[in-house]
């Protein structure tokens, strides 16, 4: 494990596993210690990537697999140009929703498209940046909906799919981190939302001496 990572850390997993509440968390826990901190969500966060992800997420807007992983790597790429990477190259924490540990769930487990080439264009689109962990609330697929439903939003295009869409979802990200044990962490997004932040923020602090 990289000793002195960048502050970079990643709040991750299927949708309706509390992802925003632990990112909100997390960042405010960071700023009380001093640290300044740039909260992003993935995709989103710059004007290129804001307009993608309407695009993505829109119900009514059909997206082809490989033109779905192809969208969010740009809007990926984007927000690391211009903002993640110029935040750690200041010396600013950055804590995000969802990352690349999504696109491989997502589109690789999910969609069935080859991780391998979704590890090139992954590389291409973040270059050196990568998160110092990742967090991957772990939930359910039928606790999912009930979260979803309970919100009372429409649902995006993304949380329309099947619960064995969702379920292959699950299993990617558990295969991620399991796979990569020394960059992740599971964690039950079914505990109280303070468990889970005493957790998250005792492994960042370890991370960041």
């Amino acid at each position: 494990m990289n000793p002195n990572p960048r502050p970079f850390f990643v709040i991750d997993g299927i949708d309706g596993a509390g992802k925003s509440t632990q990112v909100a968390l997390l960042a405010e826990a960071l700023e009380r210690e001093g640290r300044s901190v740039v909260r992003v969500r993935d995709p989103g966060g710059t004007e290129l990537s804001d307009r993608i992800r309407a695009v993505l997420l829109s119900p009514s807007t059909p997206v082809s697999p490989v033109a779905e992983l192809c969208l969010y790597a740009a809007a990926r790429a984007q927000l690391v140009n211009d903002i993640i990477r110029p935040a750690l190259e200041a010396g600013k924490a950055v804590v995000s929703d969802r990352f690349t540990w999504s696109t491989f769930a997502y589109q690789g487990w999910g969609r069935g498209l080859p991780k391998e080439a979704i590890a090139e264009l992954e590389a291409i689109a973040c270059g050196d940046v990568r998160p110092a962990h990742v967090f991957v609330l772990d939930l359910d697929v039928s606790v999912r909906s009930a979260r979803l439903n309970q919100k009372g939003n429409a649902l995006d295009r993304l949380e329309q799919e099947s619960d064995a869409f969702f379920q292959r979802v699950r299993d990617g990200f558990l295969s991620m981190a399991q796979t990569h044990p020394a960059s992740g962490t599971v964690l039950d997004a079914s505990l109280p939302p303070d468990e889970i932040h005493k957790v998250i923020l005792s492994e960042v602090r370890k991370l960041l001496g």
